[in-house]
């Protein structure tokens, strides 16, 4: 398994700067990229243009939160994530509400399909607009939800870098980085099902 901490020269933690991630990427990137590359041989385009490739990759991992703490998980562990699928604790009331809430959208869509009355329409569509009210509320628990953990992540990270390599995964609690793993995953998806519910209403 590539390292992807190790290929883009940081350190493995829970939390990177956006900046400073995205920053050493281009550094690293600019010699081997294709646009650059392009007049020279077809063997040394090519090895360019996989090295730009798995740079590219590494990027696109580490500056996403879940995918970096994934990885992450994974190099510290040597094994991969268990129960993945498992709601994490303390996420329980969310997955019910946005299920109650996408359960009342579909028969508010329902419904809505079959209208024929423009007066009806009408009073349908000031409807909608408070579902999609519902939605955005909602929408911002979720996102406050995300940016408590991104918080937590930038706390971790401190404790992460004054821990010894060697007995890190003993002296650090891997089982909370993948909770937010999950807990991440989860609002990934959540995030999904309620903007396809927010185009839905608007079609």
């Amino acid at each position: 398994m590539t390292d992807y901490f190790a290929l883009l020269g940081e350190t493995r933690r829970p939390w990177i700067a956006p900046e400073g991630l995205k920053n050493k990427f281009l550094s690293l990137s600019t010699q081997c990229h294709p646009d650059r590359v392009h007049q020279q041989g077809a063997e040394a385009r090519q090895s360019a243009n996989a090295r730009y490739a798995e740079l590219n990759a590494a990027y696109q991992c580490l500056s996403n939160t879940k995918e970096r703490l994934l990885h992450l998980i994974m190099l510290e562990s040597g094994a991969p994530l268990r129960d993945i699928q498992r709601i994490p604790p303390g996420t329980m009331e969310y997955f019910m509400e946005v299920a109650q809430l996408c359960k009342q959208l579909d028969l508010f869509l329902t419904e809505r399909k079959q209208v024929t009355s423009p007066l009806l329409k009408v009073q349908l569509f000031e409807k909608g607009l408070d579902w999609a009210d519902q939605i955005s509320v909602l929408r911002k628990k979720l996102n406050g939800v995300s940016s408590g953990l991104e918080n937590e992540l930038k706390e971790l990270s401190r404790v992460w870098d004054e821990a010894p390599s060697p007995a890190r995964p003993q002296a650090l609690s891997l089982d909370r980085l993948e909770q937010i793993y999950r807990t991440l995953s989860f609002l990934a998806r959540w995030e999904s099902q309620l903007q396809e519910k927010s185009v839905q209403l608007t079609i």
